[in-house]
């Protein structure tokens, strides 16, 4: 599991990564908003822990941003503040559990481990760049805006994204999306066209969906 740790303090992040890979987890560390929104937009994550006073700006814009995002991501805020409001404000916003400053090891990994046993909380999503899919809520999102998607078109999105930059066959596509009904290439074709103008009309920049002649279809960069 992949865990975002969000702390521009370095010796208490360096504390916290030792602490944590020696657990198992793998943890990625930012100092800051910036690199906080880079990690989360190109990794996986399975829960971040969020500092809120960061050299660039407060761990609410964090907090707010992934929320509005559609994302469920699991958050447990970290901070040195202890007064009332900013407690209900962090869970208020979205976080689901928070910790005061100074802290133990053993109680944070146990609320860490509590935290991603809750079934609802693991929000199964792929994110490639800009582009957040969230599977089990069969939403597309493109940075802030909501993709209006059909729901065949939904499934070839979602397994052109699940290898990107690789050739897909026709073939795979149908297995995809025909599970309740008779698909043909050409409908796959047509799919994709929809798709395509879908994904232009909400704005969805920066990627491409390739048509590889004789082969199949491929997501990618541009």
């Amino acid at each position: 599991m992949t865990i975002l740790l969000i702390e521009d303090d370095p010796a208490i992040a360096r504390g916290l990564q030792v602490n944590l890979e020696s657990e198992g987890y793998r943890v990625l560390w930012a100092n800051s908003l910036k690199s906080a929104f880079e990690i989360n937009h190109k990794e996986k994550l399975s829960l971040a822990i969020l500092d809120l006073g960061l050299i660039d700006g407060s761990g609410f814009d964090f907090l707010r941003t992934v929320r509005e995002q559609g994302s469920r991501l699991p958050i447990i805020i970290l901070t040195a503040k202890t007064d009332e409001d900013s407690v209900v404000e962090g869970l208020q916003r979205g976080a689901n559990d928070y910790m005061k400053k100074p802290f133990g090891n053993k109680e944070l990994l146990a609320r860490i481990k509590a935290t991603l046993r809750e079934p609802h909380l693991r929000e199964n999503q792929i994110r490639w760049g800009d582009l957040l899919i969230l599977v089990d809520q069969r939403v597309v999102r493109f940075k802030d805006t909501t993709v209006d998607i059909q729901r065949r078109e939904f499934d070839i999105l979602l397994a052109l994204v699940e290898k990107p930059d690789v050739i897909i066959n026709r073939e795979y596509l149908i297995q995809q999306i025909g599970k309740d009904g008779e698909i043909f290439d050409r409908t796959i074709d047509s799919h994709i066209s929809h798709l395509r103008s879908r994904l232009k009309k909400s704005g969805v920049n920066g990627i491409k969906i390739s048509s590889v002649y004789g082969l199949g279809y491929r997501l990618e960069k541009v």
